[in-house]
């Protein structure tokens, strides 16, 4: 019985989370949720007794947590054993940027949230930053300052570090891909994230003073 309750829940937030992602917060309905979901308004309503709000929070939220439990994996498995730091940034950054293409419907659905942002509860938008793209950063940024207590990085402000590295080697890529939608060229891709890993480092490599004479 607890399965198959589970097993409509899940299929309700599937749903959810293409419809949000295609219409938004604003135009989406529970009818066409129920829809999608292939479930009854009362069985959506069972689950979620506020509705629509209570179900966009849930959507957006889980979305977000699975997203970050990639991107912790990323770190784990490409910043922990660093040998060459530029080669490990870089293969770093492509596994960062992997769940835009693996989460396609939760990353629809943040394109439709800053798409309206003046119109979803500003509840939501926190609560999506705070499960998401903060802790994401904070992630990040812990590994960062790591880096910078083994002399590997001069950053004394490892969240900025985190954040100037995140925008170096993947807004271009976001901005001209629309979030994952649109193909780009592997080499094109791999030749955008090594300038930006260059970039930064040039920013953030530790000056090494000189042991010539005056």
């Amino acid at each position: 019985m607890r399965q198959g309750l589970a097993e409509k829940r899940q299929a309700i937030v599937r749903g959810a989370r293409r419809v949000f992602g295609r219409d938004g917060y604003t135009r989406a309905g529970i009818d066409s949720i129920a829809k999608e979901a292939g479930v009854s308004t009362r069985t959506i309503y069972n689950h979620f007794p506020e509705g629509k709000a209570q179900l966009f929070r849930v959507v957006i939220v889980e979305g977000s947590e699975e997203v970050v439990r990639a991107h912790a994996d990323a770190i784990d498995r490409r910043l922990y054993k660093v040998t060459d730091l530029e080669a490990d940034l870089a293969d770093f950054a492509h596994a960062w940027m992997s769940p835009m293409y693996e989460f396609g419907d939760h990353f629809s659905l943040v394109r439709q949230l800053r798409a309206e942002i003046g119109h979803v509860p500003q509840e939501f938008v926190d609560a999506w930053r705070a499960s998401g793209p903060d802790r994401a950063l904070k992630l990040v940024a812990a590994r960062f300052r790591e880096l910078a207590d083994e002399g590997l990085l001069d950053a004394p402000d490892p969240e900025r570090a985190a954040m100037h590295f995140l925008l170096l080697t993947g807004s271009e890529i976001s901005d001209r891909t629309y979030g994952g939608v649109i193909p780009m060229p592997d080499e094109e891709r791999d030749e955008l994230i090594v300038s930006g890993v260059r970039a930064f480092l040039h920013g953030y490599l530790p000056r090494r003073e000189s042991s010539g004479g005056a």
